[in-house]
C-alpha cells in the first residue's frame, strides 16, 4: 500500500490540478526531456515523485513545515522544473523575478502559462534562425533550482543548517546524475554567500508582466477553466 504521506502519494493526488502544457518526453532524464520535447510540470512531479523514496519525501515536507506556504512541494518542485526543463531557453532573471512573483501572489498556474509561454517563445526564435540550445551541465541546472528555490521559498533569510541537509536531499532526488557530493558542496557554497551577504544584490525585485502578456494569461486560464467545467 503506498504511503499516503509520500510525495509519490502527494503527487498522484496533484497530478491533474494543474494545467498540462507542451510535449511529454517519451523517456525521463534529468534535462527534462530528449530531443525537442519537453516535460511539463505536471509529468515532470510525477516521474520525481515515482523516483522518490521515503527519505525523499520527507524531507519536501520538512522542508514545507520550516518555510511555510512558500515552502509548498510544488513551489520547489516548479523551480526544479524551470532549472531542468528551462535552463538555456528562459534567462536566469526571468526565471527568479517568476518566483520572486510566485512568493507574493501564490498563483502557480498562472506563473507555469507564464514559463512555458517564455519557452515556446525561445524555442520559435531559436528554430526561426536554426541555433539549438545551448547544453547545460546538469550541476549548472542543479545551481539554478537552488538560486530559484531561496527567491521563492527564503526571501532574504539565512539558509540555516537544518536547511541545507533537507536542500541537499530535495535537490539529490530531482537531479541524481550530479551527485551527492556536488549538490552538498553546491548547498553549503550558497549558504556561505548568503550568510556573508554576498546574494543581497542577486534578489530580484517582482516586475509585474506586460498589460498584453496578463490579458493573454487571463484569456488562456478562462479557456482552461471553462473547459474543466464542461
Amino acid at each position: 500500500m503506498e504511503d499516503s504521506n509520500s510525495l509519490s502519494g502527494f503527487a498522484s493526488k496533484v497530478i491533474g490540478s494543474l494545467p498540462v502544457f507542451g510535449l511529454i518526453a517519451r523517456i525521463f532524464s534529468d534535462e527534462g526531456g530528449l530531443g525537442g520535447d519537453t516535460i511539463d510540470f505536471a509529468e515532470f512531479r510525477r516521474r520525481v515523485g515515482k523516483k522518490c523514496s521515503v527519505t525523499d519525501s520527507r524531507a519536501f515536507f520538512e522542508f514545507q513545515d520550516r518555510r511555510g506556504r512558500s515552502g509548498d512541494p510544488l513551489y520547489v518542485l516548479l523551480c526544479c522544473w524551470l532549472a531542468a526543463v528551462g535552463a538555456g531557453l528562459l534567462k536566469s532573471e526571468e526565471i527568479l523575478e517568476g518566483v520572486a512573483r510566485l512568493r507574493l501572489s501564490n498563483d502557480i498556474e498562472f506563473e507555469e502559462e507564464n514559463f512555458i509561454s517564455l519557452m515556446n517563445e525561445a524555442k520559435e526564435k531559436r528554430a526561426k534562425l536554426n541555433v539549438p540550445p545551448p547544453t547545460v551541465p546538469m550541476e549548472i541546472r542543479a545551481e539554478k533550482a537552488l538560486e530559484a528555490i531561496y527567491i521563492c521559498c527564503f526571501g532574504k533569510d539565512p539558509i540555516e543548517e537544518e536547511d541545507e541537509r533537507l536542500l541537499c536531499v530535495v535537490l539529490n532526488a530531482v537531479f541524481p546524475s550530479v551527485g551527492q557530493p556536488e549538490i552538498t558542496r553546491i548547498v553549503k557554497e550558497k549558504a556561505r554567500k548568503v550568510a556573508d551577504g554576498g546574494e543581497e544584490d542577486q534578489y530580484p525585485e517582482p516586475k509585474p508582466l506586460s498589460k498584453e502578456a496578463v490579458q493573454l494569461q487571463m484569456k488562456d486560464l478562462q479557456f482552461l477553466k471553462q473547459n474543466s467545467e464542461t
